[in-house]
């Protein structure tokens, strides 16, 4: 039987997504509105007060101190 971990047999080139430092580079950057965006989803689910909350409102402080305010 083969091994269920072993990967070798799939050409990791020809499916389609960036390699891991290509990811990072593709991640660190986001439009000021999609970084936005993202501020106000994570401050609607702080709001929400659910298992995500606390976290949510940490990462919605770090993100609000990076990019400038609407007003």
């Amino acid at each position: 039987m083969d091994d269920p971990n072993c990967y070798e047999h799939i050409d990791l080139g020809a499916l389609g997504f960036a390699s891991q430092p290509e990811m990072a580079d593709r991640l660190a950057l986001l439009t000021l509105e999609e970084a936005r965006d993202v501020l106000s989803l994570l401050v609607a689910v702080a709001r929400e007060g659910g298992p995500w909350s606390e976290e949510a409102d940490r990462l919605a402080r770090e993100i609000a101190a990076r990019i400038p305010s609407e007003n």
